[in-house]
Order: structure tokens, then sequence, then C-alpha cells
């Protein structure tokens, strides 16, 4: 199930901490990039990931997904950016490698980082695990406000505290180590928590308390020693962690004051900040400005990453534009048996690549030459294939593959999970399954997450309500019942009255259910990164100047490669005019469908009633305007997380397009006699599954099977824009 963990990011204050400032940063950054272009220069890296914790009285829960992380890493450093593997050290809680205990992390960090990088190489450091906080023994003064920062951050390892004394490596120690090193192109990514933290419903924090422990006296002196080793003095070194003079770029999880969490994505767990973040960087390299807006997009507001850097260098990876963007790689070969490794494929659409799925094999130069398609379900991140067209003989271990088209099951359920504080489960469960395709789901045995559920029917809690942001306009009450996302943030509208039944708020909930289901099976066409369309969705203002509010673009058009820095705010003001452009940049006519869904997950066709067949139609180099103030006025008056998403193919809409008219009829109908005030379609959620199948067959070139429907994800796009109301 896809946890979108909300990355985690430093205080000011924590990020001085670990030596880095921007000043530090645009000092270095054009020697960084320099030596990361050069073909000669050695890429180490040491990955630690730890899901295994020992029992003891800091009651630390294990973790699932910091070891996937490791291997994400990994296969990303030696199939994207060459990185040769021997050249990676891995320490996890893996029965086969080297555990990841406080004296295996610094002395790997000793022998393989700071003994053989020399000047120009490129270093990685990646943590997945518990993080904490304890007293800095070298209080930082922040420059700025002049006042001393007494807490630092540290990374939790694995192993037991020795009475009161935690084992931990703090932020400090990791300034001292970096500083230690050869080169400047040292890149620290740290997926954890460093704000105590607990196990919330359906994903696990990634922190652990430190109350009641002491920093350990061997880690005062291990800092007093690299110190002397450095020639540092207290004094100079408090002056460098101040003026933020360090080595590198360091990328974090989260805020300070969030929580990073170990999630489930369609079986097999990882952390969503690695995840996301690796995922985006199989498809193209950018600035670190560039990753963090587009990953903090992504995981929404709970958790937004950091990475402490200049906006125009790229983090810890080659910028080497020759190496094309890819989907999946062959992670190993047996005769005619290929397993690919599918590091690339975005979340949303994971649950597509099954039996009958297609991958192209893609050369440097990213043509086709072949094509794989998959011959069982998925396993993880892992699946078997077979070469259907091609020469077997030019395939080898780390040949690139993009996806040629998926499978998407003809009845695709929405997972919403059962949370215990309803009370009646079981009758809840059943009421759910009652509802066209959606499963229910409930929660898994001695925990409350809930595996491959997009959404939880929970009461109000006062735990929950105190996870929910203040500037949502009316919070619910305290044992409501209502709908959450995965993440545990509340759907608004959702939530009734405290003496509501379970069956009562289902009943209540049903067309809102639907709504989501429909949403949910249309993102399961989402491709951005692998359509081969050439267009683009911008929202902007209506009124002048025209502010642009957010833009969605294919990867691979040029569009995309002219403007990747460039940034938008996402936030649509209340009740202020808005519209839509589809611009459609091929060189033959496109066909294109866009559905705005509310803050409230209900969907709305953004048209007047006299919407026909030929409103679908774009010409070529033309764009299409939606939401003209002389046509159709749009607004938004509630605040709000939002959606919309916009179709394009190469083939006519048809069967969409019918349904959608033969809605705006019925409702032009209802109008009272004399009125013709232009609105836009709203789609009842009895109708709205069904104009989704609609779309589904208008994009697929037939099923491999009866209970499934191949889309050539080539030949469409599919573009998300998410946005915030108020």
């Amino acid at each position: 199930m896809i946890k979108r963990r909300h990355f985690l990011q430093f205080s000011a204050s924590t990020v001085a901490a670990l030596g880095l400032s921007n000043f530090d940063i645009i000092q270095q950054g054009n020697r960084y990039a320099q030596a990361l272009g050069k073909s000669d220069s050695r890429k180490l890296a040491l990955l630690v990931g730890i899901n295994d914790y020992p029992k003891d009285k800091r009651s630390l829960s294990d973790l699932h997904g910091c070891v996937t992380d490791v291997d994400l890493q990994e296969e990303l450093l030696v199939n994207r950016f060459g990185f040769i593997r021997n050249d990676i050290v891995r320490l996890t809680s893996k029965p086969s490698d080297k555990p990841p205990t406080r004296q295996n992390i610094l002395t790997a960090f000793e022998e393989h980082l700071i003994k053989q990088a020399n000047p120009g190489d490129v270093v990685v450091f990646h943590f997945s695990g518990h993080g904490s906080y304890f007293p800095d023994p070298y209080p930082i003064l922040n420059c700025k406000t002049k006042k001393f920062d007494n807490q630092n951050s540290a990374l939790i390892v694995a192993d037991n505290p020795l009475g009161n004394m935690a084992p931990d490596i703090m932020g400090l120690t990791l300034f001292l180590l970096r500083l230690s090193l050869n080169t400047d192109n040292v890149t620290m990514v740290l997926d954890s928590c460093f704000s105590g933290g607990a196990t919330r419903d359906n994903y696990r924090v990634r922190s652990g308390g430190s109350e009641g422990f002491i920093i350990s006296e061997a880690e005062k002196q291990y800092q007093k020693d690299l110190m002397k080793t450095l020639q540092l003095t207290e004094d100079k070194l408090r002056e460098l962690r101040c003026a933020g003079i360090g080595k590198g770029v360091v990328i974090t999880a989260a805020k300070k004051s969030q929580e990073a969490a170990d999630v489930d994505f369609d079986g097999f767990h990882t952390g969503a900040f690695t995840y996301m973040l690796t995922q985006y960087l199989w498809q193209q390299t950018d600035t670190v400005d560039a990753i963090v807006k587009q990953i903090g997009g992504s995981l929404g507001k709970r958790q937004e990453p950091i990475v402490d850097g200049t906006q125009n260098q790229p983090v810890y990876f080659i910028n080497n534009e020759s190496v094309p963007s890819s989907d999946a790689v062959i992670k190993q070969i047996d005769g005619d048996k290929f397993t690919l490794w599918l590091g690339g494929i975005d979340y949303l659409s994971l649950f597509g690549f099954q039996k009958g799925a297609k991958f192209a094999v893609i050369n440097q130069k990213g043509q086709p030459s072949g094509t794989l398609e998959l011959v069982s379900p998925r396993d993880g991140l892992k699946a078997e294939a077979k070469l259907i067209s091609g020469n077997t003989n030019s395939l080898q271990v780390g040949t690139l593959l993009r996806e040629i088209s998926r499978v998407i099951p003809v009845d695709l359920k929405l997972g919403i999970g059962v949370n215990p504080s309803l009370g009646d489960v079981t009758a809840a469960t059943q009421a759910l399954s009652n509802i066209n395709r959606v499963q229910s789901i409930t929660a898994e045995k001695n925990n409350t997450s809930y595996s491959n559920a997009q959404y939880i029917l929970s009461r109000m809690t006062a735990d929950y309500l105190k996870l929910q942001k203040q500037d949502i306009e009316k919070l619910p009450q305290l044992g409501s019942i209502g709908l959450f996302t995965e993440r545990l943030q509340l759907i608004p509208g959702s939530f009734g009255e405290p003496k509501e039944t379970p069956i009562e708020a289902i009943s209540r909930l049903q067309p809102k259910i639907q709504a989501l289901v429909a949403a949910y099976i249309i993102r399961a066409t989402s491709n951005a990164n692998s359509s081969q369309l050439d267009v683009e969705l911008i929202m902007n203002l209506a009124a002048p100047p025209n502010k642009v509010l957010a833009k969605s673009v294919t990867l691979l058009s040029q569009t995309n490669r002219k403007e990747s820095s460039q940034k938008y705010p996402n936030r649509l003001p209340l009740k202020q005019l808005f519209q839509f452009q589809a611009i459609n940049n091929t060189s033959k006519d496109i066909y294109f469908i866009i559905l705005i869904i509310d803050s409230e997950g209900e969907i709305v066709f953004p048209y007047r009633n006299d919407f026909s067949e030929e409103t679908t139609i774009i010409k070529t180099g033309k764009v299409k305007i939606v939401g003209e103030p002389d046509k159709l006025k749009l607004s938004a008056k509630s605040k709000g997380a939002a959606e919309v998403l916009a179709i394009f193919s190469h083939s006519p809409l048809t069967n969409a397009a019918r349904t959608l008219q033969a809605l705006a009829r019925e409702q032009k109908a209802q109008q009272p006699s004399g009125d013709e005030t232009p609105r836009g379609i709203e789609i009842s959620s009895d109708r709205s599954v069904e104009i989704v199948g609609d779309l589904l067959d208008d994009l697929s070139r037939g099923g491999t099977s009866i209970s499934a429907k191949e889309l050539e994800t080539a030949e469409i796009a599919t573009l998300s824009i998410a946005f915030d109301v108020g």
C-alpha cells in the first residue's frame, strides 16, 4: 500500500550542526559540478539500513523498509549513475550483509570513504533507520539569531545501550567525518526522524526517544579524536559550524517537527522518501531545488524534504544527460529468463505491472531494440520476463528498459482499511465490501496497519485530531466517523455526527467512496514518465496577469527539458477564477479529456452543458483553454487539497465523450426554464465509475485476458496536478 511518507527536514540550526549552509555550497558548487562530470572520478558509497533493533528499555519498534532503501539506492547508483558494485559497502539487517552496528558504521566510513576518496571523487552516505536528539557537547551558535542550539540530531544504530548510555552517532560526528574526507563531493541522505515519535496507524515512524538516555562516552571521545586529527579547537569547531563551513550536500527526509515513515508500497516496505527520490532519479537528473519541489509535491505537507545545497547543482549523482531515462533494468539472466528491477516505476501505477505488461529494451541513446514481456506477477520490485522481439545476445545485466504497456485489472478495487475504533469491525467490513469496486481491509495482526489500503475508515480520536493541520476550516468532532488517507490526513466533508453508527456512516459515504474509486482508477493510467507524447497541462489564474499556478508535462517532451528548473506555487486562491491550458506539441491532432477532483473527493468535468465530442480534439501545435470566463467560470469555494487529471490520446476517446455528452444533456434538461447559466458537469457517484470504465476502454488496445486491459502507455499521456486551495 502506498503510504506517502512526507519527508522530514532539519531546522536551520540542525543543518548547521551537520556543517552545511548555502554559503558553503555556493562556494563549492562549481568544483562539485565539474568533478561529477569527470568520467574518471571514482564513486564510493556506504549504505546503511536498519530494520531490526535491540529489544531494550528504549522500546524501539522494528522497521520494515530500511533494507529495501539500501537496495533501491544500490540499484540506482550502479545501473543509472555508473557506480561499480564493489565500490558500494552495505551495512544492513539482512543476514548476508555486515551488521549496522556503531563500530561497523564508523569503521566503514573511515576505511571505505575517508582512506579511499581522493580529490574530485564522489562519495555517498545513506542512512535509513531510527533517529533521535541529544544535548550537543559543543552547542551551535546560530549566526543569524545569535542564539545557541543545545540539541543535536543522532542516528540510532543496531547496538544495545550500556546502561543509560546510547550508542547513537551524532550529527556533530557526521560533520567531523565529512570534514575528514579528501573530496568536496560528498552527499549524505538521511531517511529517519529526529523529533521523537511512535507507531501510527498504517505506517511506522522512523524515530526513537532519547528521554532518560545520554550520549555515550565513546561517542564524545570519538569526536575529540576526530577534532585532534583535524587540528580543530573547540572555538574553531564552533566557528565552522556557525558559518556552515563543511563539505557537500545533506538531504534529509523531513522537517525537525515532522516524521519519516516506513511504508508498504503495494507489496514491499520502504521509506517513502527514499523510494520517491530514487524513482524520480531513474527518470532524470535534476537540480537540488527541482528534486525537493518534485518529491515534496508528491508527499504532501506532513513530511517535507529538505536538501541543503544550491538550486542549480546536482545532488549526488553524475549529471550525465547521455544516460537515457528508464523505468527498469535487467538485474539477472538465467537462460531465456530475465529478472527485472522495477525501481523507476511510479508507485501509483505499480499494480499495473503484472503478467502481460511490456518493456522496450533501449540503448544508450534511448532507442528501442527489443521487447520484454512479464510472464508472472510482480514480486515487490522484481519481475520475471521473456524476450518477445529482438536479439537475446544483445541483452546483459544492466540493460535499461522503458515501459511500453501496463495491465489494468477490469475489476480494480479501492482498498479501505477498517479501523478498530469503529467498534463493530465485522459489520463495517461487510458493508464496505458491498460497494462496487471496494475492498475492505482489516488491520494486520498485532498492529493497526493495512496492507494495500488507499484510505482508512475510522472514528476521529484525540490522537488523530492532533495530526490534522489547523488550516482545515472546521475539524470534525471527536468520535465522528469519516475517511482518512493512508497517512491519516482527513478527507474534508467525510465526517458525520458522533452518534452515527458505522453502517450509517458507510451508507452516507457511499457516493464519496464511489467517486474515490473512479479517481483511483484514472490515476492508474498516470504515465508522465513513460509517455512519448509531447503535451503540457498548465493551471493559471484567469484574470491578468494570468499567473501560472501549476504545470505538468511529459518527461520526454522538449518543454520539460527546457523548463525543468521552473517552479510554481501549486496553490489556488479561494474564489478566484482559474483555467487550464492543454497544449499539443506533437505533429498530429490529439484527443483530450480533463477531470477535477475537488477537496472532498467529488469529480467535476469542467465544461458547459453544450459539450460535444468535437470538444475533445486539440489540433497539432495548438492550445485548448478550459475555463474561459466568458464561457465557464471556474473558482474554488472551500479550502483543501485537490487534483486535476488530464488524459491525452492519439486515438479518439469516443466512449467517454459520448457518456459525458449524454450526462451534459441530462443536466441541461434539469435546469430551470430560461436558465442558461454555463455550468460544469457534475459527475455523480453512480456515473463516475461508468465514465472511468469507458475511458479505460478508449485507452486500451485489448485485454491480455478477460479480466484485464492492456494500456499502451507510450501512445497516451495522463498528467496530474495536485494543488492546495486556500
